[in-house]
């Protein structure tokens, strides 16, 4: 069905904005930390959800049939505030029902979580929420991403978020390292019988002219072997 774009929408006039070029999908986002969210929108958590309000509620006006996401960040540990309780995540899960968005998205922004963390935080929110609804969005900063996709998938979880060569992070995330890797992800969903219909050998050349414009090189495990393997 080919590519559908998305505008992080952080305010009405981002929204303006967003609405001005033809977007049809945007997303808001907030976090389970106050913490989080003063250095990174400088806003509480609730003053984020009533902010966010507003714009879920003029986009489903410009745009009937178009499509929200929010985003909870900080969903299992917050780098200022340390451990985050599963109960504040659904709590703002919940709100972000009520504002209207059609998904949700968990953020291990820190890339701390363990599968055991992530089959406690998903039971819980699976109370509250449905699972077509949920997404997960993994940092692979201590390399547990694919860990944390297998024990989310076997719950019933199939919306995973990524990016090419595991590029990605957060400058209000010390420490943080990239997104779990399209690479990673696409082996391992095929290994284990799900069709992605994406092409390994041209995903994993794909990001290679964006790591070398940041001098990086490529630290997904699949995209070297990929790399190796064609020479």
């Amino acid at each position: 069905h080919g590519p559908k774009f998305s505008a992080l929408v952080p305010n009405v006039k981002g929204l303006e904005r967003a609405l001005e070029v033809g977007v049809d999908r945007i997303a808001i986002f907030t976090a389970a930390s106050d913490a989080f969210t003063q250095k990174n929108i400088n806003m509480t958590v609730a003053e984020s959800l009533d902010a966010f309000s507003d714009v879920v509620a003029q986009f489903r006006i410009e745009r009937p049939h178009g499509w929200v996401r929010g985003y909870v960040s900080t969903s299992f540990e917050c780098p200022y505030a340390g451990h985050v309780r599963p109960l504040q995540v659904v709590g703002v899960a919940m709100k972000l029902l009520e504002l209207g968005v059609d998904e949700i998205s968990i953020g291990d922004t820190i890339g701390v979580a363990s599968p055991k963390e992530v089959s406690g935080l998903t039971r819980e929110l699976l109370q509250a929420v449905p699972a077509d609804r949920l997404a997960y969005h993994f940092h692979d900063t201590r390399g547990t991403a694919i860990a944390n996709v297998a024990e989310a998938l076997s719950l019933g979880i199939q919306a995973f978020d990524s990016s090419a060569g595991g590029l990605g992070g957060c400058p209000y995330a010390p420490g943080a390292g990239g997104n779990l890797a399209t690479e990673d992800l696409v082996y391992f969903l095929e290994r284990e019988g799900h069709a992605t219909t994406i092409n390994l050998d041209q995903l994993s050349q794909a990001s290679l002219p964006i790591l070398r414009i940041l001098s990086k090189t490529p630290t997904s495990k699949v995209q070297l072997a990929t790399l190796s393997r064609c020479g």
